[in-house]
């Protein structure tokens, strides 16, 4: 969840340093929905990704492999995914609700496993 936030800000920084005029609506643009969707799968990739590194698991080539059957699960591509994040980062409000959306949806699974225990 801190990863989650520390990303969060991490965008937000990165487009207050950029220059506005990269800021090109994406050539799909994904809606806020489809943003939290794709984005609290992400969270669940990495987390993954983490924990197996963590405990010493061989990762390989799992996280290329995870990432190519996310995009192909949203029917996007990783230029359309970069190209998102980019366009969102800009619109920091609008980067704030899809973050705060992802961590509430992560919340509230952890809260149902934790409870089917």
């Amino acid at each position: 969840m801190k990863r989650l936030f520390i990303i969060a800000l991490f965008l937000l920084l990165f487009s207050a340093c950029e220059d506005k005029s990269k800021d090109v609506k994406p050539s799909r643009l994904l809606t806020e929905k489809e943003m939290i969707d794709i984005m609290t799968d992400v969270q669940i990739i990495e987390a993954d990704i983490n924990y197996n590194k963590s405990n010493g698991v061989e990762i390989g080539d799992k996280p290329k492999v995870y990432y190519r059957q996310l995009f192909e699960h949203y029917g996007i591509t990783d230029s359309i995914f970069n190209e998102n994040m980019q366009y969102y980062t800009y619109e920091p409000a609008t980067m704030e609700r899809i973050m705060d959306s992802v961590a509430l949806r992560l919340t509230k699974e952890q809260s149902k496993k934790g409870n089917s225990q």
